[in-house]
Parts: structure tokens; C-alpha cells; sequence
């Protein structure tokens, strides 16, 4: 599972972020909008069966969409809940429900989607050799220096990830995101440069001051979308996401060093030997920058110029960091976020160690290629449940019923998983391979997470102007996760095998309490988070 870069497939998360649809797929009560995505509060029927219990139905009219939250707030002073009497915002938010997904405007955000992570996961195939090299290390050495440069990006990205959403939500979107893809194309470049550690760390830093791009595609995917499209929106956005991961590592591997990888044409190339992996860096940082003139030409401003007034010639004023967080709804969903996140990058830390250590410590002792195979299963098998089964279960049971029902299914999925080394420890081999794929398959779904709280976020945004911070809010936390988790989790896993600690398998249960406690957090995960599409609640109320 990554999360998204944040992450994690991630995502993962994230910031994937298309208001009204967003909310459907994060927040399985009435969802508003995700991380970049606002949805309108929604009733949940109770002949879902994924639905909340002992919950009061609530309709609100705030649709999140661009411009329609300021809308709802023009109708009265604050914000409505509750009926409208004369049902015309009732038939304003249809309207916004049944305007098409812009697909020119979401194909180009997820292009820049895709990007940014071939930018940052392309060094990861030479990012040891290059530190070895560059370093004069001892190899025992050079694991420490490849976590500190990965743990000073995360870092670096959450220090300055709050500035950047105020920024988005001030001066606009698109400005946001053409700045901080130009600066992931110059640190990315940069680094295949460096000449010593220093270097490197300074310049993976640079690029994690800039990584602020995923926030901004989120909250324009958002905006562009409605909560009968925000699903499938954002699983075009987290599948766009899975195929950078992809296409990063693959290549960064293919370009590094090409005068010893093809020497009969390369080899008299002096600035190749100079500089091995500047190819690499290069080629994936112009990759990056052609996204960002991309986006400058031909990607359209969200951010709408009314809802940055309250009037002519006035200004309207940003709610604070803290007033956002004050929101009703706002904390338990940020809760609900960083746990999904936490979960998510925490087993995505062990997972490749569990499946190289040997089974009779506790793991399953594959080979590369094998691991390579086992990647390959999760990440087409993520995609898949993105495209093809987020939508259509977001829409039946909204954000909240998708989450809920992912979240019964998180806790066993992490018993499951080490059933495949007791298999082997046992022998039964055959049982193995009859087993293992299938889990592999059917953990991958839990993907749908990602994506859901996504929506769940956006949908209890309480302005559309404050849309940017709180998803830089809540990315900027996961990064500060992201920089401690590998070190933390990673030293369990040892732990647990080194002193066969519960069998070698300490680290699953305590992933199998993580994803209890995950599991009571979605309980109550707020009614406006929902994200169930109102056409249908009327239809079940039939």
C-alpha cells in the first residue's frame, strides 16, 4: 500500500483531492469534500448496510463545489443545515451534481500527478551506490545516510506544506502548483550531480520544500469535480499516482550510469563518467518540468475570484490554520487521516523485509524477482480496486460505508498475512501459493482507504478558500509520520525476528492493533462526511 507521497500507494495519500465527489469517497457519512473535493452533506439511508448506526439523517445545502459553499453561506448568515424550505437549493446542488467531469482539465492534473513521483522514486534503484560512492562509506554505513536523506525530504516537505496550502487558498492554485513542479524538476536534476552526501541531502531537501504539488492537483481535482463525480475522479487521480511509483524507480534504473550499461556507445563519454547518475536525475527532473509548462498553458485556475471576495473591492479574509482545525468535524477527520496514512506507510516500510527475510524466522524468503512479482500483484491489483470497484461502491454505500467495510477488513488482512510464512515454515508450499496471491489481491483493496478519506476530507472543509490549508494540514502531518515511520517499524520487525518474539511475528499484531484502533476511529467519522449521492438516498427512501 502506498501512500501516496505522501502516500504511501499511497498512495495512496495522499492529497491525492474534486469537492462533492471527493466527499463521497472519504467520508462514509455525508460526505462534503476530500482533500480535494467538497461534497454536500448527505443523508445516509438505512438500508445500506455498511451504514453508521443510531445516526439522525442530516442534509445540508453547502455544496463545496467552487463557489457553492460561499453560496450556502449567502443564503443566511453561516452556514444552513436542514431543509431547504422552498427547495431551491435543492435544485441549485442537482444542477452542480449533473455537470460533467471536465476530463481535459483531470487528464492534465493527473499527468502532473504521475510526475512528481517518477521525480522522487526514480533515484531509489541508485540512491545506495551513489551515496557509497560519493561517501567513501563503509556498505554497514550507507542504510543510515539513505534513511536520513528519505526522513530530511519528509522533513522538509512538512515544514513548509502549511505555507503552501495558505498560499494556494491567497493567490490561487495554479500558481502554486506551476512553482512547486519547477522546483521538483531543479532539485531532482541537481541531485544526480552532487559530489558529496551534503550535496545530496541539500538538494532532496530542495525538492522536498517544493513538494506541494500533490496538494494543489487534490484540492483542483476537487473543485473540478462534483460528489456524483468526485469518485471516480480521485481514482483516476491515486491510479495516476501508482503509475509514477511505477515508472520512477524503472526509469531511474534504466538511465543511471549508462557508460557501464552500454559502454560500446557511452563508455567515451566524459560527462557520463563524471557524473553517472546525472542522466537519470535529469530526464525524470525535465519530466517534471514539462508538467509544470503544461500546467502554466493549458491547466485552468479553480480557485473561483468569488469566493476570494466578499464583495467588490473586498478581500475576504482566510480563516487561520486554527479556525479551520476548529471546525466542526475537522479534527476527527484529520484523526481518521493520519491513522489511515500511519497504517498505510508502516506496512509498506516492513512488507518488502518480511517477504526477503527466510521462514524460520518469520518471513518468506524470497528472491528479488519474487519480490518484484509480489509488487507487481499489489500494484495492479490497487489500481484495479481504484478504478473499477471504488466508484461503483462509493456511489452504493458512500464515502463512509466503503470505509467502514474497508475497516472491518484492515484487522484481518493483517492476521492473514503472516498465515503465508507459517505455511512455509510447515512446508505446505502448495498451500502457499494458494493462498498468498489471493491475500495479496484482496489487501490491495484496502487502497480504497486512501482515496475515501480523501473525500472525507474535503467534504468538512468549512470554506472552499480554506480547501488548500487543510489539505496541507493534513499532508504535512503524514510527512512527519512518513520520516519517523521507517526507522520505527522497521526496528520492531527486527526485533520481533531477532528474538522470535510471538514466532518472529510481533509486528503483525501490533499492525492488527493499529488497525483496531483505525477501525473505531471511523465510527465516527462525521455525518457530512458520508459522501453518499443524494439521488440515490431519495431513491432507497422510496
Amino acid at each position: 500500500m502506498h501512500d501516496a507521497q505522501s502516500e504511501p500507494p499511497e498512495g495512496n495519500s495522499a492529497n491525492g483531492h474534486a469537492h462533492d465527489h471527493h466527499h463521497d469517497h472519504l467520508h462514509h457519512r455525508h460526505a462534503r469534500h476530500e482533500a480535494d473535493e467538497l461534497t454536500p452533506l448527505l443523508v445516509v439511508s438505512e438500508a445500506s448496510p455498511l451504514a453508521p448506526p443510531d445516526e439522525e439523517y442530516e442534509t445540508t445545502h453547502r455544496n463545496i463545489k467552487t463557489g457553492s459553499l460561499d453560496h450556502a453561506a449567502e443564503v443566511g448568515e453561516g452556514e444552513q443545515d436542514g431543509d431547504d424550505e422552498n427547495g431551491e437549493g435543492d435544485e441549485e446542488d442537482e444542477e452542480d451534481e449533473d455537470k460533467p467531469l471536465p476530463m481535459r482539465q483531470i487528464m492534465l492534473l493527473c499527468y502532473a500527478r504521475v510526475v512528481e513521483p517518477v521525480a522522487f522514486f526514480c533515484i531509489l534503484p541508485f540512491v545506495n551506490e551513489m551515496i557509497w560512492e560519493t561517501g567513501g562509506l563503509d556498505e554497514a554505513d550507507v542504510g543510515f545516510y539513505t534513511g536520513l536523506i528519505d526522513a530530511l525530504f519528509s522533513l522538509s516537505q512538512m515544514v513548509v506544506m502549511i505555507g503552501w496550502g495558505r498560499a494556494a487558498d491567497r493567490f490561487g492554485r495554479k500558481p502554486v502548483l506551476v512553482a512547486a513542479l519547477t522546483g521538483v524538476s531543479v532539485g531532482t536534476a541537481l541531485f544526480g550531480f552532487s559530489k558529496t552526501i551534503w550535496q545530496m541531502i541539500l538538494f532532496r531537501c530542495l525538492a522536498g520544500a517544493f513538494a506541494a504539488s500533490v496538494l494543489t492537483i487534490r484540492t483542483m481535482i476537487s473543485e473540478h469535480s462534483t460528489k456524483k463525480t468526485q469518485a471516480r475522479a480521485f481514482s483516476i487521480f491515486a491510479f495516476g499516482g501508482n503509475i509514477g511509483i511505477f515508472l520512477g524507480p524503472l526509469l531511474g534504473g534504466a538511465l543511471a550510469k549508462p557508460a557501464d550499461q552500454f559502454p560500446s556507445v557511452f563508455g567515451h563519454v566524459k560527462f557520463f563518467r563524471d557524473y553517472p547518475y546525472a542522466p537519470a536525475t535529469v530526464v525524470t527532473g525535465a519530466l517534471c518540468f514539462s508538467a509544470a509548462i503544461i500546467s502554466l498553458f493549458f491547466i485552468d485556475e479553480t480557485l473561483a475570484k468569488e469566493d476570494q471576495s466578499d464583495g467588490p473591492g473586498k478581500k475576504k479574509q482566510q480563516l487561520s490554520t486554527w479556525e479551520i482545525l476548529k471546525s466542526p468535524g475537522v479534527a476527527i477527520v484529520l484523526t481518521i487521516y493520519v491513522l489511515n496514512a500511519s497504517l498505510g506507510i508502516a506496512y509498506t516500510c516492513v512488507v518488502t523485509v518480511y517477504w526477503f527475510t527466510p521462514p524460520s524466522i518469520g518471513g518468506l524468503g524470497c528472491s528479488p524477482l519474487l519480490i518484484s512479482i509480489f509488487i507487481a500483484i499489489c500494484g495492479a491489483s490497487q489500481s484495479l480496486w481504484l478504478l473499477l470497484a471504488f466508484p461503483p461502491l462509493q456511489r452504493r454505500f458512500g464515502t463512509g460505508g466503503v470505509l467502514r467495510g474497508c475497516s472491518y477488513i484492515y484487522p484481518l488482512f493483517m492476521l492473514l498475512y503472516p498465515v503465508s510464512s507459517i505455511l512455509l515454515r510447515a512446508g505446505h508450499k502448495t498451500l502457499f501459493w494458494a493462498f498468498t496471491p489471493p491475500v495479496l489481491v484482496a489487501g490491495s483493496g484496502m487502497a480504497m482507504t486512501f482515496t475515501g478519506v480523501q473525500l472525507a476530507l474535503n467534504d468538512v472543509s468549512p470554506s472552499s478558500v480554506a480547501l488548500g490549508t487543510l489539505n496541507a494540514f493534513a499532508i504535512a502531518c503524514v510527512s512527519g509520520v512518513r520520516a519517523l515511520a521507517p526507522e520505527v517499524f522497521t526496528s520492531v520487525f527486527a526485533a520481533g525476528v531477532k528474538k522470535q518474539i510471538l514466532g518472529g511475528y510481533l509486528i503483525w499484531v501490533v499492525f492488527f492493533g493499529m488497525a483496531l484502533v483505525w477501525v473505531v476511529s471511523v465510527r465516527y467519522l462525521p455525518e457530512k462526511a458520508e459522501g453518499k449521492v443524494r439521488d440515490e438516498i431519495r431513491d432507497e427512501e422510496r
